[in-house]
């Protein structure tokens, strides 16, 4: 039988158990566990969060046979047992406060079964501060308090004011708890995808040491460069044999489609675990995390707040707007970093900047052609073939097809979009030629009322300038003053310089002229 990998499998105790691989983290466990008592870590969806909550569960509920051969083996020697209360948010949709008063109230029935109650705590956080005081009471020990996707309610409301504030107000009395019975507690850690600051569950909490920009904790969850060779030589050679590629090719685009996450400035590169494992196990390169989760509610925020989707990957900001996100989520760059779709590309020291992009090309592609039938007349289903139309055209040299192409993505704006025509059209031929520099080479620049860009391919190089309500003409005209197509003058590729003009009354292109300066 071959290597069992743990698709989808968030239980340490079952993955030792039963035989599945493991990634070796426990070393940073005990580090974690003896340097400190609170912890937050923020890291995307499937990223390892309830894996590494089960682990702490079961070194602090003393399982040692379970880290037989791992590296905390030779550092812990007392494997002393703690009463441990494990809350799991992940597992409810939350679209009433009332569904969260259920899981909450669920879980602190199933301690008090263990622990006892007492009839005068009416509260859901009175409740919670009786069980961590009877617990620790009844095993003689302090409590470990581990809550997995503590943010889940909050996320799932964003957009809806009255029932995120709702929330907040619930779970911040509730987190509240962690420290008003600081004496009774040994450890706690709260994982979730995002950091909700300002009026928030944080607010109280000054004393949780927020571990997710951490250069000692980078790699506690996913996996690393070293970590994949060390641990999957062997499944790498296979994954290249079934497709037909080298051992080092494998590795480059293993690398091109899941590494690149970056949890503070300068780290090593992060990989994807859910995406590498699942390869692995079908042995066949996809979009598994992408297709694990989709960001419909970004996808709003950046509707809602009109944002330039050209900004997105080109964004430079600072630590203090990527590291919380508000109550009403007026900024969607925070929310799409936290949730995976941006990571650091670069740090700029003075004035500390962030520079932002897409981790890896798992990402990028699966979250543009995510955009796109939000953004244009094409239904989900046809999006893809579109794109591949256009592209083909684009290789093939059938400019007008392509132009034609431009005009079905851009028609029907709708009408919330309307009164921006201008935005409209940049973002969609963002997203169009975004995707298509995935298969082509893009070299593409905007400001304000016109854009200009190179498209590549082996055969052809096309020259682009569009024009807001000006002309065609003046379009070719600003190519020629520029000497845009200068670079490619000794090319042995065909050129072309191509003039657009976009209008504001029809939201479409109206006009295109086309040049071939080479022929």
């Amino acid at each position: 039988m071959g290597k069992l990998y743990p698709v989808g499998i968030q239980n340490f105790e079952k993955i030792r158990r039963d035989g599945y691989c493991y990634i070796d983290k426990t070393a940073l466990v005990y580090q974690l566990a003896k340097t400190g008592s609170y912890y937050f870590l923020s890291r995307p969806r499937r990223f390892g969060k309830s894996l590494l909550i089960s682990t702490l569960e079961a070194y602090f509920q003393g399982k040692k046979e379970l880290f037989e051969g791992l590296a905390i083996q030779a550092l812990e020697k007392d494997w002393n047992r703690y009463p441990v209360l494990h809350l799991d948010l992940n597992t409810e949709k939350y679209d009433t406060l009332e569904a969260l008063e259920r899981k909450l109230d669920l879980a602190l029935t199933e301690w008090e079964s263990l622990y006892g109650s007492n009839p005068h705590e009416k509260s859901l956080s009175a409740r919670f501060e009786g069980t961590i005081k009877r617990a620790a009471t009844k095993e003689g020990e302090r409590v470990v308090i581990l809550i997995d996707e503590y943010d889940k309610p909050m996320l799932q409301a964003i957009g809806d004011d009255r029932l995120q504030n709702e929330y907040r107000s619930t779970l911040k009395a509730f987190y509240g708890v962690l420290k008003s019975m600081d004496g009774y507690i040994k450890f706690a850690l709260l994982t979730g995808v995002t950091k909700f600051g300002k009026v928030s569950v944080f607010n109280d909490l000054n004393n949780l040491e927020d571990i997710s920009w951490d250069r000692n904790y980078f790699d506690i969850c996913g996996i690393t460069g070293e970590e994949l060779l060390n641990n999957f030589s062997e499944d790498i050679l296979e994954l290249a044999q079934a497709n037909g590629q080298t051992f080092e090719q494998a590795c480059e685009q293993l690398k091109a489609d899941y590494d690149g996450y970056h949890f503070f400035p300068f780290s090593p590169g992060i990989y994807n675990p859910f995406s590498l494992l699942n390869t692995f196990k079908k042995r066949q390169y996809g979009s598994y995390w992408f297709e694990t989760g989709t960001p419909t509610y970004l996808v709003e925020l950046l509707k809602l707040h009109r944002y330039d989707l050209y900004r997105m990957v080109h964004v430079k900001t600072t630590s203090d707007v990527l590291d919380s996100i508000d109550a009403s989520s007026t900024h969607p760059v925070p929310v799409i970093y936290q949730s995976g779709y941006l990571t650091i590309k670069g740090y700029i020291p003075e004035p500390r900047i962030y520079e932002l992009g897409f981790p890896n090309r798992e990402v990028e592609e699966g979250f543009i052609k995510f955009l796109l039938p939000y953004y244009t007349p094409l239904h989900e289903t046809e999006s893809g073939f579109a794109i591949w139309d256009f592209i083909n055209d684009v290789k093939s040299g059938n400019i007008n097809g392509f132009m034609e192409r431009l005009q079905s993505f851009l028609a029907d704006c709708p009408y919330e979009l309307a009164k921006d025509a201008e935005l409209h059209y940049q973002n969609v031929l963002f997203i169009v030629f975004r995707l298509a520099g995935l298969y082509t080479q893009v070299e593409y620049h905007t400001s304000r009322g016109r854009i200009d860009l190179v498209l590549q391919t082996d055969s052809y190089v096309y020259v682009m300038e569009f024009k807001l309500d000006g002309s065609a003409e003046q379009a070719i005209a600003q190519i020629e003053e520029t000497q845009y197509a200068l670079p490619f003058a000794g090319d042995s590729r065909k050129v072309y310089t191509i003039g657009v003009n976009f209008s504001s009354e029809t939201r479409n292109i109206d006009k295109w002229l086309v040049r071939s300066p080479n022929a």
